[in-house]
């Protein structure tokens, strides 16, 4: 790769994901992409991105409309804008005729999903939506294991993503992904991750979904007594409660608890406590406006008779656990640790699977290596190697319509839903 051109890359929307797939691509890959303009409303994000990669005034744009009514730039564009600001930058990026790495999810509607599918076919130009999970080690190792047979023929999946506490009172509670209207529902927002990479380790088409959740917690009767609107306001249980939001974006000192509450690269203390005075970021988090739900069930038919059990909770300290059970053997495996330990149910040996000797060369990074990979792959495939775990753009609009399959049950209390029915609505038209 060493004397081939660089390839050319625009960046709409620079915040921290967007910022960190082209850290990645500035640090890990420097002779492979160039960053050539970028498109961002917060000004010290858009001079970040300006800085890092040498890029003049008339290439750094307030908004996405005006650098896509120039001429093609480049070979790719990053959309990581908010999650109902994918839709029109992506349709319009495609039509330019560029290769899309797109934030999930796709769009916040199923018409949507399939639309950018659709135009990217059309267009014949590939379209990477960010299931990074499938690029971590970690989820590399389990379909391996899976896909050459040593547990037999899965039977059962458990599957948990604890979202965590004190991520869900950031993210879903005060942040940005508080308010389906505003951003998407919870579970295509935080677990389209989870729908896809079912998909992907079993291989086999989703039949049937079933849903329950509620947003049953951080609701204002549960706020302690006296609590007042904002932390800082002298909350009676500061000290002890997990949510307080001086403790979590000030006194912690976590940069990516600052940077996200403030919108800032490197955000001062006065930085953090005006947005702790002025934002949903200084709220109780049971005096907030969020909607989306903070628990989450999702019962799942798959082709062969699979079933899989899902399960989406705020109510841990986060990660994600999975148990899938095969006719031969059984896999207990926790993200956090990348802990995989294979169970031979003929001699009930159990054998602690080594991801690195066993699945190759180490991938490290955001998201458990998720992040790094997703950008090796990107890299491999503009030279012509396409990695497995790239999903095309038809089966991730497909793995999207499942968790809208789910969250039609849940809302309809509980009611079976044919996916193929359902996906029939939006699909082949």
């Amino acid at each position: 790769m060493e004397n081939e051109a660089k390839k050319k890359v625009i960046l709409i929307g620079a915040g921290l994901r967007g910022k960190a797939y082209t850290d990645i691509m500035a640090k890990e890959h420097p002779d492979t992409f160039e960053v050539v303009a970028v498109a961002e409303p917060v000004k010290d994000r858009r001079d970040y991105i300006k800085n890092k990669h040498s890029l003049p005034d008339n290439m750094c744009f307030e908004s996405w409309e005006p650098l896509l009514s120039m001429p093609k730039l480049g070979d790719v564009a990053i959309i990581s804008t908010q999650d109902r600001d994918h839709f029109a930058p992506a349709m319009a990026a495609i039509e330019k005729g560029y290769n899309l790495l797109l934030e999930k999810p796709i769009a916040p509607t199923p018409e949507e999903c399939v639309q950018v599918a659709e135009a990217a076919r059309r267009k014949g130009v590939f379209v990477i939506v960010c299931h990074v999970l499938r690029f971590t080690d970690f989820f590399i190792a389990i379909k391996r294991i899976i896909d050459s047979g040593e547990i037999g023929r899965v039977m059962n999946v458990q599957h948990t993503e604890g979202v965590g506490n004190v991520h869900q009172s950031h993210s879903f509670v005060r942040g940005n992904w508080a308010k389906t209207d505003e951003s998407a529902m919870m579970l295509l927002a935080k677990s389209c991750h989870d729908m896809d990479i079912l998909a992907w380790l079993l291989g086999k088409k989703c039949k049937k979904v079933q849903s329950f959740g509620s947003l049953s917690y951080f609701r204002e009767e549960n706020a302690p007594e006296g609590a007042p609107e904002r932390c800082m306001d002298g909350c009676p249980v500061g000290d002890t409660c997990p949510y307080n939001a001086e403790k979590l974006y000030l006194k912690s000192k976590s940069r990516w608890f600052r940077c996200a509450a403030t919108k800032l690269i490197e955000p001062t203390d006065a930085d953090v406590e005006e947005s702790l005075r002025k934002t949903d970021y200084g709220r109780c988090a049971f005096r907030c406006k969020n909607d989306v739900v903070d628990h989450q069930i999702v019962n799942m038919e798959f082709e062969d008779d699979i079933c899989v059990a899902f399960t989406m909770s705020a109510f841990n300290r986060g990660g994600r656990v999975l148990r899938i059970m095969g006719t031969k053997g059984e896999i207990q495996a926790k993200m956090d640790g990348k802990e995989i330990y294979v169970i031979d149910l003929a001699t009930g040996e159990k054998r602690l699977y080594d991801i690195y000797s066993d699945s190759g060369e180490s991938i490290v990074g955001g998201h458990g290596g998720g992040d790094n990979g997703i950008i090796r792959a990107l890299a491999d495939l503009l030279h012509g190697k396409r990695w497995d775990s790239i999903c095309d753009i038809g089966e991730s609009a497909h793995n999207h319509i499942i968790a809208f399959a789910a969250e039609s049950s849940r809302l309809a209390g509980g009611e079976l839903v044919d996916v193929e029915e359902y996906a029939s609505a939006y699909e082949g038209k």
